[in-house]
């Protein structure tokens, strides 16, 4: 799809309150990881969801596979064939749609936080090999690229690019999470406090950099500052609808409430002026559902016209 002469992909959106949706198991801890270990075809349903909505490209439901959220000893013993699973139910969805449809769809292979989102200090460099590989290992079969999601610091994005690199040919998308601020007047940071003017160095080794996980008032900014800094590198964004601006709990502890304003329509809105920014990859990360996607796609495709 294109926006103007600038032809632009979109992702998918929130799995997890996807899943919550639709009636599919799920909690804290486990979050989405729950409806993989015990029903796989809710996970396919999600992915049928997005893709009916006008997707591109789907992400594998990898998120919550760290022992972060599912414990040590589930992760030890499972990771693996989960995180097999999962990037399994993503390209079987594409595949099939594929069929009904003109247009290049594609598989995004997660790479999660492997501590837990927005905790740079938790950020442990001796464990990043021994908890993402098996990740990175079982999905390749199956992914067109990899995703690594919600980057908090520089040090966690350059360990997770270098892992990957070794591991595998997949061009590499990074997408990092920002700090909400409180005021437009504070500068653009990542959620370590590092300003984003600092991601420069790891974007040589990337193919596209993205910003998720954080308020769609910060992603203009964020976008608009990236193209300043390498006007050559792809660039994309991908929202929450959280309604705190600053979480006040850990992320597998408790369901984060939903913003009521960050309806279909206003989040196009919020859309509209990523791409005017320079923003080639759209879609939604945790409370955008199918309908803010198909909201979406319907607009690129009058542009098309």
């Amino acid at each position: 799809m294109t926006a103007g002469d600038k032809a632009i992909q979109i992702l998918d959106g929130g799995m997890g309150r996807e899943l919550k949706k639709i009636g599919a198991p799920f909690r804290q801890p486990e979050w989405s990881a729950l409806a993989l270990m015990q029903s796989p075809e809710l996970v396919s349903d999600v992915h049928t969801h997005f893709l009916n909505a006008g997707a591109t490209v789907i992400t594998t439901n990898t998120y919550a596979l760290v022992p972060f959220h599912i414990g040590e000893q589930t992760f030890n013993e499972q990771a693996f064939k989960l995180a097999e699973t999962a990037a399994k139910l993503a390209r079987d969805a594409v595949n099939a749609q594929q069929d009904k449809q003109e247009g290049n769809l594609s598989v995004a292979g997660c790479i999660p936080p492997a501590f837990g989102s927005y905790r740079p200090d938790l950020f442990d460099a001796s464990r990043v090999s021994e908890i993402l590989m098996p990740l990175i290992e079982a999905q390749a079969p199956y992914i067109d690229v990899w995703l690594i999601e919600t980057a908090s610091s520089i040090e966690e994005a350059e360990a997770v690019v270098s892992l990957i690199k070794t591991l595998s040919s997949r061009p590499i998308w990074l997408s990092f999470s920002l700090h909400n601020r409180a005021s437009t007047d504070e500068p653009v940071t990542l959620r370590s406090g590092e300003p984003l003017e600092k991601i420069v160095p790891v974007l040589r080794d990337v193919e596209r950099v993205l910003f998720n996980c954080s308020q769609p008032e910060e992603m203009e900014s964020a976008i608009t500052i990236t193209r300043k800094l390498n006007p050559n590198i792809a660039i994309g964004a991908y929202a929450n609808s959280f309604s705190e601006r600053k979480r006040s709990h850990q992320a597998n502890a408790l369901l984060s409430e939903l913003r009521d304003d960050v309806t279909p329509a206003r989040y196009l809105d919020y859309v509209k002026s990523w791409i005017a920014a320079g923003a080639s990859t759209v879609g939604g990360c945790c409370g955008i559902g199918p309908e803010h996607i198909k909201a979406i796609s319907e607009f690129l495709e009058t542009q098309t016209n």
